[in-house]
């Protein structure tokens, strides 16, 4: 098995979407990290210095699931795990994490919509800061467009989710609805979806459920 990394995000994205799929699936696709061929469904990358990324499945005494692993922790970098089969504009994303640890940051992320590294949106929930948040990036310039204080335990299980329908976005916590943002300057085109951390942070993934809205 060849596991892809990339050392920063403008080959991925090329790659990405020159190869990838760029419909959008009717069904949900769940994903489970139960084995290191899961992997194959992944491209990876960051942002920030650093250098390049690299993901794996772990076991430790939280569970098994899919965690950064490298390299040195980077206050500035933003790490991306790309799930290659799906490509759409209006899409359905949730994970099930466990916030690990971390000094500066205990997040773990979802995105939609990724175009470049400049262009998509974030959810990030906190387990350092309690708090969710939801994130625009346009123009290389990051804006937060909705958020919640919301009790977010470390070395507990949570469920994270975001719907993106035309110019709504609706984010989920734990299986609830905490709040809707309404974004009608960016819409934003069709793109990548998947899970992102930052920092320090050690997130461990333990599942990744995609679907097509439309």
């Amino acid at each position: 098995m060849k596991t892809r990394y990339f050392p920063c995000l403008l080959p991925i994205c090329m790659l990405l979407f020159a190869c990838g799929p760029t419909a959008s699936r009717p069904s949900a696709d769940a994903v489970t990290f139960d084995t290191a061929e899961r992997l194959d469904d992944f491209d990876f990358g960051a942002s920030g210095n650093g250098g390049p990324d690299k993901w794996s499945i772990i076991d430790n005494d939280a569970g098994r699931g899919l965690a950064r692993t490298g390299p040195e922790p980077n206050d500035n970098c933003l790490a991306f795990a790309f799930y290659r089969p799906f490509s759409g504009r209006d899409v359905y994303v949730s994970t099930r994490f466990l916030a690990v640890s971390g000094k500066t940051d205990q997040a773990a992320g979802l995105f939609v919509r990724f175009r470049s590294p400049d262009d998509y949106y974030a959810v990030r929930a906190d387990a350092l800061e309690n708090s969710v948040t939801l994130y625009r990036i346009a123009a290389g310039r990051r804006e937060m467009i909705g958020g919640m204080d919301v009790n977010v335990s470390g070395q507990a299980r949570h469920t994270l989710g975001v719907a993106a329908s035309e110019d709504r976005l609706t984010v989920f916590f734990d299986g609830k609805e905490l709040f809707v943002a309404t974004d009608r300057r960016f819409p934003g085109p069709p793109g990548k979806v998947g899970l992102w951390t930052q920092a320090d942070s050690m997130t461990l993934f333990e599942s990744l459920e995609v679907s097509a809205l439309h």
